[in-house]
């Protein structure tokens, strides 16, 4: 699922056909129709959806188009990868539906807290770390159970481009890590915390 550039897309593409990822991509879902994430889908040869939030009248209408798009794919795993569009998920989807969020929730998380308003804001703080988080998506923005972090060091003269590009690194080996984990059947949900069994 995605709504931009599609970096994080490219990654699994490439990562699932070096061999190194055992997934396969049902379908790319954006909510957009003319971001670069759509043609990087197209590229590679993935099917491709567009549900847009303005096409449907109301959040649970836009919610149940995504989830219709899902199950007729007949896909496991909802892998939100700069998604940036709250849905409504359905009870039965809990726990198939993976968000990645640029810093270490739950700092800098929430509606509006994407890109590089969250490390604009780590800069602003002063903070001496920043990361990312691979998390189960529910019905908030950047709530719901984490799985995995990945920190990097906030550095003297940082700017938010380089922040960022250390953190989308750290986005790069978390989040095949996480789908990993969750195709080996190694993720439960307890309460809002995540186990990992051997």
């Amino acid at each position: 699922m995605i709504s931009g550039g599609g970096r994080s897309l490219q990654n699994l593409i490439d990562l699932i056909a070096a061999g190194k990822l055992n997934a396969r991509i049902a379908v790319v879902i954006s909510s957009l129709s003319k971001v670069q994430g759509v043609e990087r889908a197209r590229a590679a040869g993935l099917p491709v959806e567009i549900v847009r939030r303005k096409d449907h009248a109301d959040v649970a209408s836009f919610s149940q188009a995504i989830v219709d798009v899902l199950e007729r794919y007949g896909v496991q795993l909802a892998v939100q990868a700069g998604w940036t569009c709250l849905w409504q998920l359905p009870e039965r989807w809990y726990g198939r539906v993976m968000n990645i969020h640029p810093a270490l929730l739950p700092k800098y998380g929430g509606k509006g807290c994407f890109g590089h308003h969250v490390h604009e804001a780590v800069l602003a703080a002063g903070d001496a770390e920043s990361g990312c988080t691979v998390h189960f998506a529910n019905n908030e923005y950047d709530a719901g159970p984490i799985i995995l972090q990945r920190r990097v060091s906030v550095l003297p003269g940082d700017t938010p481009d380089a922040l960022a590009a250390r953190v989308f690194e750290q986005e790069c080996i978390a989040y095949p890590e996480a789908i990993r984990l969750f195709a080996e059947g190694r993720l439960r949900i307890e309460g809002n915390r995540v186990r990992v069994g051997v």
